[in-house]
Parts: structure tokens; sequence; C-alpha cells
């Protein structure tokens, strides 16, 4: 039933996870937000906006990530000429490389002062803003913004009608950028500029403050989400646009993106053991009164195969209402 509207749960005990959801964890980009980036401001401090603008996008020409598509797609011109050599991804932080004998830095404020440059103060633009170094010195920042997705609100709207008690948003962008869309989408709380590894600690701390008989869903689409995803009683991932990582290391993984996906699945979740319980007290309510019967010898043969088969069978049919 659940794969029927594009959510695949890997195993029925992740289905058990699932009914007793009370705590969503989300990442932000791709799951919240479309994950489509596009530069909406440039600053530039020694160079102009072209120039700024041309080594962001030499040096994250060969990065997947959406805001490296997005810089490349400000400045489409790559096939300049220009040699990109000693290219270094730095985890939480950004990318270096050689573009033309110059040493370029692209990525954060903690970037920025791994090179020693000092960052100047930011435009009060709301977006992810990438910084830019020119050997050592502070070459200016372009700000990329992010649209939430459609059906994000809608999500948030029915998990809360599905009993969902605290949602929450961590994200690796700025403290600007995060509460700009816990606002908009009336989240309980946000964590801004984190690491991959300050995610793991936020879901830690969030796992030992839930009740007993309740869990944690964290969902996310990146390769970094992934350390996330198998911490988490069920981790949640965007099929669509997700890492191979996230959709390896996810419990659920949602076909078509769309976060309203979630409470669909809780309430599929919920009502699959609903009639799982029926199921069982059925069964054994109407075993034990043949049993009764029985030890009296008011049990038939017929009885006796309706005990055992006809049960069965009627539970069967019953679980059939799980399709629909």
């Amino acid at each position: 039933g659940a794969s029927k509207r594009g959510i695949l749960i890997k195993g029925s005990n992740y289905l058990e996870a699932l009914a007793d959801a009370d705590v969503v964890v989300f990442d932000k980009t791709g799951t919240l937000t479309q994950g489509v980036f596009v530069v909406t401001a440039v600053h530039p401090s020694v160079v102009d906006e072209t120039e700024l603008l041309h080594l962001a996008a030499h040096v994250e020409r060969f990065s997947t990530h959406p805001i490296a598509a997005a810089l490349r797609d400000a400045y489409p011109d790559s096939d300049d000429g220009c040699e990109v050599k000693d290219r270094q991804e730095i985890a939480g932080q950004g990318i270096t490389a050689q573009v033309c004998g110059r040493s370029i830095a692209v990525g954060n404020l903690r970037l920025m002062e791994t090179v020693g440059a000092v960052a100047l103060t930011c435009e009060h633009d709301v977006g992810t803003v990438i910084h830019v170094a020119i050997d050592g010195q502070y070459a200016g920042h372009v700000v990329i913004s992010d649209q939430v997705k459609e059906d994000s609100a809608e999500a948030i709207s029915a998990m809360r009608s599905e009993g969902v008690r605290r949602v929450v948003m961590l994200t690796g962008d700025g403290e600007e950028v995060a509460r700009e869309v816990a606002d908009r989408l009336g989240l309980d709380e946000y964590h801004a500029e984190l690491l991959p590894a300050d995610k793991v600690e936020q879901v830690e701390r969030l796992i030992s403050e839930k009740g007993k008989g309740e869990s944690l869903a964290f969902v996310g689409d990146g390769i970094n989400d992934a350390p996330v995803l198998a911490r988490a009683d069920v981790g949640i991932a965007m099929g669509a646009i997700g890492s191979d990582a996230a959709i390896e290391a996810a419990d659920v993984v949602l076909m078509d993106d769309k976060p309203s996906k979630i409470a669909t699945a809780i309430r599929i979740a919920r009502r699959t053991l609903r009639i799982a319980r029926q199921n069982i007290v059925f069964a054994i309510a109407i075993k034990v009164a043949v049993l009764v019967l029985a030890a009296f010898g008011l049990v038939s043969m017929w009885l006796a195969v309706f005990a055992d088969v006809g049960v069965m069978v009627l539970a069967v049919l019953n679980a059939t209402r799980a399709l629909r």
C-alpha cells in the first residue's frame, strides 16, 4: 500500500518505528526546500562581479552540490582556458584550488578563517552566503537562495495532525536563512551552521529527550546526511534527488521527494499496526472460545476448522484493507 503511493519501506520493524514517530527532524536543503539554488546577489571586494563569479565557478566546476551548480550556472563560460588544479574539498567548510596560478578558496566563514582571510560584514540578503578568497585575501561573497517546497507547510501541518509532537530542522546554512525557513513553516526549533558531526550530536540529544515508546525520524537527502539517517530510529531519504549514500542508509525512501508523503507514511504505518492488532485480538479470542467450548465437549469438527483455517482467512481478508 505504501509503495503504491511512492513510499518504499524497507522492513516491518521500520514500519513500527514510523508508527511511533513522535519527533521528526528535517535537513533543510533538498528536503524542506527545493534544493535548486540561484545566485541572487554578488558583492565583490577586490575584483569585479564577473571575475568573482568566474573564480568561484571554476573552483566548484566538478562538485555535485546544488550550490556549486548555482555558481556554475551564474558563470556558464567555463571553457575559457583557465587551468584548475590542486583542488581540495574541506568537509563542512568549502573547496580550495589553484586557478590560473592563484590560490582560490570558496566556502563559508570557517574556510575564510582557515586560509587567513578576514571576511567583511555581509549585506542583508536572505540566502546562503558563499565567501571567496584570493591568495589569502578576502575577495567578496556571493548570495545564493533556495525556495521552500510548495507542500512543506502542508507536510508540517499534516504531521501534527497525525500526532507528531515536535518538528526540528538541522542545517549547515547560516542563522538568518534557517530562521526565515523555520518561521515560515512554523517549526518547533531549528539549529543552523552545523557540520555533519554536529547533526549527529543534535539527533543524539533529541533521542535522549524522547519518551518511552516514542521514536525519532530523520529526513534528509545528501551524502552528509547518511550518518544521521543511520543513527535515527527511522531514517527517511528523498529518493529522486537524494544521494545514493543517503538512500542506502535510509529505512524509508520517498520516491517523489514530497515531504507531505511523510505524514502519509506515518498514517499508513499506524493503520497497518491497528489492523495487525485487530487480527491478533480476533484470532486469540476465537481460539480461546473454542478451547473453552471443547473442554465441555461442545465443539464440532466444522467449528474446529473455522477456529483454524477460517480465522486465518478472515485475518488475511482484514489485512487487505491496508492496501486502500
